[in-house]
This record gives structure tokens, sequence and C-alpha cells, in this order.
């Protein structure tokens, strides 16, 4: 192994031998407390510390790092207090996830460094994120962001690169190609001759080096954050190197040929490096001694510490106060006490919301696709452009999970994002960054998630099965996510103001076929409808109808044709967290309640709230609750087949039976 120190002082050259020393010398004692049963599991980086150290050590401190678990040199290098580390290694109460996570499934904003999930390509579309926002405040700063060799067949891989290709923006992307994903061989994972050249087709410059090179990587790193911030281009890394152990430590190395670990054996990042500035003269054996002697008394001394601090105590009102980043809202209750208003139709209302809010926060930006010139395909961001300029309102390529990602990273630099998603139905390509990245990550490491993804959704204008569908069902159920479903104009403009304020991820449902056949009285002024507070929108004495989105003006026309019977309707607007209040009052006053929407039957929220009616409202029934929802169908394309589908042709005949028990 050929060392090149170029011009590194003898005072750098120490500082990177510590910081090599040190993560190994933790993964031994690891490894140790591990057969002890001291440790429940550890992903081992043995053989591979030179890439870690390498990167941390040629970054600036506040520049965001999205590791993974084989990454320990990344959080010794950014001087993580070893004591705290330990304890969230060990699960314990003072770790930094208050032992909610695992091993190295955390981050620390203090230390710039952004706690991964296992589905390991996520993380990288966060890197592009963080890097936007160093390119829109003009910094000169780098994202790095780690996968493996199996990591870069993943389908988030690919979007984040050519996100940031097409985008120009400063990110490192560091393949450490370690020869196996888990036990699967590179020759079983791609055929192109090196990973590296992945960057071709995206238009970015990609290279392969020694990973076990420490210099080498320094070198490569500190050039590539030059080139990226010069170039504000990305550039993909790829470090060829090997683990030593296996997957995880209960995978063994069966499947690992002797002769590769004799091969990388004799590359090893420590004992080469170690080899080289023994030769050097830099440093001398009771220099290495001494060093060694000093990290195993830190090491011990902080593992005390931590073995002696408190096991997590469950607390359930504590684990539900984490969900969500604190927040408290500056709304306004009613809209006749905010001054002005105009008639608007329901898409001009969320235009309007969302151009105030763009007025208001300098640091909010817009993505999706076609929703910058093109006004979006709704026109809600039309003419946008020319106010606030491309840069935050951005379209997107068709990479919906990237996007999303994205969004969470500029959220990590203390900016806000709007996603339009062009369709609800095309949420799935982002599902997992949604319900696993935003929805989780204040609960796990208490970092916020600025994030509003704008969903058009809802059947009625004959669009067919993959533009119609009502998916809210599938958010309400996650923690941390916050459901919104407005059903008119006004509601529209207020609780999307209010969604963009909140630093929490709202997921924002607007209903198509309401956007231009809705009107109503709008207020001018930039204002907040209260998230999580349902609305009574007619009193009535005989039966309570709960619903939202387009079942409300459905509840309203039912209501004129049967004007015998005095319905109360309560529109929940928001459906996470629900207004059980509001809930429990309507039925209360009338003792009969039909919940109403157009999502399916099975499975959705009407199935809940009937659950919760039944539990902490009984006494109060008079009748069984009722639910009125649309045929457990895809969503069909003929006028008539999609008339019979929906809620609205069954809500009389329901209604009916309802009052009549």
């Amino acid at each position: 192994m050929k060392f090149d120190r170029k011009n590194l002082s003898t005072e750098k050259l120490i500082e990177l031998y510590k910081n090599i020393v040190l993560p190994r010398a933790i993964e031994e004692k690891m490894l140790l407390l591990l057969r002890q049963g001291k440790v429940s599991k550890w992903f081992s980086g043995i053989g591979q510390e030179a890439i870690s150290v390498g990167v941390a050590s040629a970054l600036a401190q506040d520049e965001w790092v999205m590791p993974l678990h084989r990454n320990l040199g990344i959080f010794t290098t950014r001087k993580m207090p070893l004591d705290k580390l330990f304890m969230q290694l060990q699960g314990k109460k003072n770790g930094f996830s208050k032992g909610r996570e695992r091993s190295f499934h955390f981050g620390s904003a203090e230390h710039h460094i952004c706690g991964m999930i296992s589905h390991l390509g996520p993380q990288l579309s966060l890197a592009d994120g963080a890097a936007l926002a160093y390119k829109l405040r003009k910094e000169n700063k780098v994202s790095v962001a780690f996968t493996g060799d199996g990591g870069t067949s993943q389908g988030d891989f690919h979007e984040a690169l050519n996100t940031a290709a097409v985008w120009g923006l400063p990110v490192i992307f560091v393949i450490e190609n370690n020869g196996y994903g888990l036990s699967t061989p590179t020759n079983e994972q791609f055929v192109c001759e090196k990973l590296s050249d992945r960057a071709i087709g995206y238009g970015m410059k990609g290279i392969t080096i020694e990973g076990n090179n420490l210099l080498e990587v320094y070198h490569t790193i500190e050039e590539a954050r030059k080139y990226c911030i010069e170039n504000q281009k990305p550039i993909l890394i790829e470090c060829m190197t090997f683990r030593m152990r296996g997957h995880e430590e209960a995978s063994g190395v069966k499947y690992v040929p002797t002769a590769l670990f004799e091969q990388w054996g004799k590359l090893d990042p420590v004992m080469n490096f170690e080899k080289y500035l023994l030769e050097q003269k830099i440093i001398t054996q009771q220099f290495i001694d001494e060093t060694k002697a000093n990290f195993k008394h830190e090491i011990e001394s902080n593992l005390e510490i931590c073995f002696n601090s408190p096991e997590p105590v469950a607390n359930t009102e504590e684990e539900l106060n984490d969900i969500f980043a604190p927040h408290k809202q500056s709304f306004v209750i009613g809209h006749s006490s905010l001054g002005n208003s105009k008639e608007m139709r329901l898409v001009d209302a969320i235009s309007e919301g969302l151009k105030q809010s763009m007025q208001k926060h300098s640091n909010l930006i817009v993505m999706g696709q076609d929703v910058a010139e093109y006004g979006g395909v709704f026109k809600i961001t039309e003419g946008f452009v020319n106010e606030f300029g491309k840069e935050r309102v951005r379209n997107t390529t068709l990479c919906e999970s990237a996007i999303i990602g994205i969004s969470l990273g500029l959220s990590l630099e203390k900016y806000k994002a709007v996603m339009e998603m062009q369709f609800a139905d095309f949420v799935t390509e982002g599902f997992n960054q949604i319900v696993n990245n935003l929805a989780k990550i204040h609960y796990r490491w208490g970092q916020n998630a600025d994030v509003v993804v704008r969903m058009p959704t809802g059947a009625g204008v004959g669009a067919g099965p993959f533009h119609s569908q009502s998916n809210e069902a599938w958010f309400t159920k996650v923690p941390g996510l916050k459901v919104v479903y407005p059903s008119t104009p006004a509601d529209a403009k207020g609780l999307l103001i209010a969604a963009i304020n909140d630093p929490n991820p709202v997921m924002f449902f607007e209903h198509k076929a309401l956007y231009r056949s809705v009107s109503g009285m709008v207020p001018t002024d930039y204002y907040e409808i209260e998230i999580g507070k349902a609305n009574v929108v007619q009193e009535g004495n005989d039966v309570s109808i709960i619903t939202y989105g387009a079942g409300v003006h459905w509840a309203l026309e039912i209501s004129k044709q049967l004007s015998d019977v005095s319905i109360q309707i309560l529109d929940l607007r928001t459906l996470a967290p629900l207004d059980y209040e509001a809930i429990e009052a309507t039925v209360k006053k009338t003792g009969k309640v039909l919940v109403l929407h157009e999502d399916t039957l099975i499975g959705g929220i009407g199935g809940e709230i009937s659950a919760w009616i039944n539990e902490h409202c009984f006494e109060s029934l008079d009748a069984p609750v009722m639910r009125c929802a649309s045929l457990d169908t895809p969503i069909p394309f003929a006028i008539p087949l999609e008339n019979n589908f929906l809620a609205k042709a069954r809500l009389k005949e329901s209604l009916e039976k309802l009052v009549n028990y």
C-alpha cells in the first residue's frame, strides 16, 4: 500500500492516526462485549475504517453526512462524546434516541450526522436536500451520503444521483464496495466493470479508489469537495474495501472464501498506516503504545459511565409527546374576524394560501412535477415562477421518493418544503420516505421534518383507477404524520398556511373534483385554521353525519332532499389527529351517527371512528354507528360505473336506515 502525504503536516498525520485507531479500539471492545452478552448486536466496520475517517477528516464540521452501519469513524471523528455514544449503542435513556433506536440508526444535528433507516437507499436524497440548501444560500459546502455496493441497486440510489446531477448539487456520493451485500457477492449484484461507471449515465464524474488507504481517501474527498463547490456538481466515489467480519456478527463469515481474508488482511487500513508513520519516523512505538493505552482507558471509563446510566423507563405520556416537534399554532377561529373576504374557488384559495406562505417564508421551497412555468397540472402554482424564481419553484424529475427525501434534507438546514404529488395515487412511489423517514425522524432523534406533501385526490372526474384513489387512510395510522383534508375554500387556505407553519410533516389532501366546483368567501388576509379541530357545518338534532372532503357536500345535498330530518354535519377537516372532543359532542347531541367517506369501506377511517365511538360513547347511542363508503373495488373509468362506485350512491339509503332504526 503506497501512501502519499502530499502537503499534510506532521500534526495532521498524527491526528489522522488517532482518528483511525479510536474506532478500531472501540470495535474490538464491542466484539468482546458481544461475546460476553453485554451488547445485543453489532455491525462491524473492521477493515473499512479508512473510508469513514478519511471522509470525516476532509470535511468541514458543519457539513451533513448520511452514514450507514459500518461508519463508526464518522461519529468518533466528529468528536461525539463516547459516554453518550455508548449509551446510544446500549439503548440507554441518555443516548441520542432515548433508547428508541438501535446501533447507528440515529442522528445528531449538533454533529451534522443524519440517522439512517434500515432501507439503506433513502438517505441518499437527504444529502441532495442539504446540498440544495447550501446551493440556495451560496455557501461553500458539500454534503456526503454513504451507500454500499448492494445499495446501488435500489431505486433511491438512481433517483438521488439523477436529481443531484440535473440540479447541479454539491454532493459527494460514497460507495463502500466491500464485495458483499450481506452474503451476495458483487458478481451477482451488477455486471458493469466498476460501480463508479454508473455515474456516466447521469452525466456525473465517477472515480474508484483504494478504500483502505487512509491518505488516498482523505486527499480524494478533499479534492472532490473542492470540485463539487467550484463546479456545483455532484461526484460519485467508489471505495474498494472489505469487511473482515460478517454483515453483522450473527451472520458469520462462512460464505466468504478464506483466501479473501488473507488477501485483505494484508491491506488492513490501521496496520498499514501505522507502519507507514513508523517508517517515516512521524511516530514511535512508544507513541503507539501510549495512544492505544489512552484510548483503552477512555473507552473503559466511558463504558463504565454508560453501564451505570439509567435504563429507559417507559413513560407513555413522554412517548406520545415526542412523536411531533412542539408547535403552538397562531390560529384564528372564525373567518368573520379576519377582515376583507372575497369569493374564491377551492383551487384559488389553495393557490393564494401557498403564495402568501411563499411571501411570508423566504426559506420555503415548492417542488413537484411541472410546477414551475406550467404551473402544475391543476395550475395551483401558475405564475409563481415569475414572482419567486426557479430556485424556489422547482420542476422535478419523475422521482417522488427522491423529492420527498430532498424535502427532508432541506429541513435539516432549516428550510421549509412543499412537495406537490401530481396525483395522490403516485404517492406509492414515495411511500417509504413518508412513513419511515418523515414520520419517524422526530421520535427517533428529535429532528423535525418541516415538509408538506400536497395530495390532489379523489374521484368524480372519470379519471380511472390510477388518478382517482382516496388513499388518506394509509397515512392516518402512521404515528408522526398529520393528515389534513379540507372541504371548503376558506378552510383550505387557512389549513394549508397552518400546515406550512407546522414544523411537522403534513399530508395535505385536496379533492380534485372540488377544485373548480366549490366556491366560498375566503379572507384575503394571511391566517390559519387550527389543525386537529373539526367544524360543525350544519346544526341538527336527529342524526349526525361525520365526514370530510367531498362527503361534506354530499351530506349538505342529502340534507336538502330529506328536509324532514334534522341532520348535524361534522366536517373533520383533520384526520390525524382526530378531534375526538367534537366527535363525542355530536354523538351525545343526536345519538345516531353515520360516518361518511369517499374511501373504500374496508380499512377506511370510518372503521376507526366507529370503533372509538362504540368504546367511548356507547351509552349515548340510540342506534349502531353506521358507515357509508365507496365499494371495495378499484375505481372504474366509465362515469356510470364510477357513480355506482362512490359512497354518494348509497348515502340516502344508509341515512334512511339509520333514521328509521
